[in-house]
């Protein structure tokens, strides 16, 4: 099986994406995750984002595929994967896709939990006060005006990857406004159980 989850930050993706990889025995893929992985690897790609990262510079879409392509290849995703966060970008999709159709691989799935982005901002309020309310850190993320920023990012860069997978009627959408549990159900009955 293998998934995109799409959605501004706050949605859902990770929590809706640590579901799946416990439920179906796949591995989620942080771009991030992967960059660091292949750097402290020494593979060839990661050996490229490391030249690029050392200098300041944002590591192209070309070097994410590659690690990508490496990472999807290792044996603990032969099961499948879930993209949450990537492709950030059209030309990201463009090229996710044409190194699938390489690998002779095609997507499963590609689901947006649709939110409304003003309720989002309250949910994110009220998650930073339950973690100062526990005595627990609040995420970097969760401050409100973090959060605000990497929402206006989403809207100007990622949003446009929505209307790509709907233009290729690959596109099912979910409200991921509902309790976490009914947007769990939506999600199964989309992947058929």
């Amino acid at each position: 099986m293998r998934l995109i989850l799409l959605g501004p930050p706050g949605a859902g993706k990770g929590t809706q994406a640590q579901r799946l990889v416990t439920k179906h025995g796949i591995v989620q893929l942080s771009t991030g995750d992967m960059l660091r992985a292949a750097v402290a690897a020494g593979t060839p790609v990661g050996l490229k984002a490391k030249a690029v990262m050392e200098s300041g510079g944002l590591v192209s879409d070309e070097i994410v595929i590659g690690i990508i392509r490496d990472r999807i290849a290792e044996p603990d995703a032969a099961k499948g994967f879930i993209l949450d966060g990537f492709p950030r970008t059209v030309a990201q999709a463009e090229a996710l896709e044409a190194m699938l159709t390489e690998q002779k691989l095609k997507l499963d799935a590609v689901i947006e939990l649709e939110v409304d982005q003003n309720a989002l901002v309250g949910r994110i309020v009220h998650r930073a006060e339950e973690a100062k309310a526990a005595g627990q850190p609040v995420r970097k993320d969760d401050d409100p005006e973090v959060f605000k920023t990497r929402l206006a990012a989403y809207n100007r860069d990622t949003a446009a990857v929505t209307p790509f997978y709907a233009a290729k009627g690959q596109l099912k959408k979910v409200d991921g406004m509902k309790p976490i549990t009914e947007v769990a159900g939506a999600i199964d009955a989309i992947l058929g159980g």
